[in-house]
């Protein structure tokens, strides 16, 4: 029992230091295969008219980050 344990943690370990080497690297995080939600065409996961008020909240914040970030550019 426990050389079964021993065995599939050094496997896993194994796949998971192949897994970081890629990332070292080709600088490239894990994706998936299948293009998520974007390669069905939809921008979001419900199919609400509106954004709910955490993602209106949360966009209103990115674009005032964007603005202070194009405010105070040096370039």
């Amino acid at each position: 029992m426990l050389t079964v344990f021993v065995a599939s943690f050094i496997l896993f370990l194994l796949i998971i230091g192949g897994m970081s080497l890629g990332y070292v690297f080709k600088r490239k995080s894990l994706q998936g295969s299948c293009g998520g939600i974007t390669a069905l065409g939809m921008e979001k996961v419900c199919d609400c008219p509106e954004p709910c008020d955490a993602r209106k909240k949360r966009l209103a914040k990115e674009a005032q980050r964007r603005e202070q970030l194009e405010k105070h550019r040096i370039l």
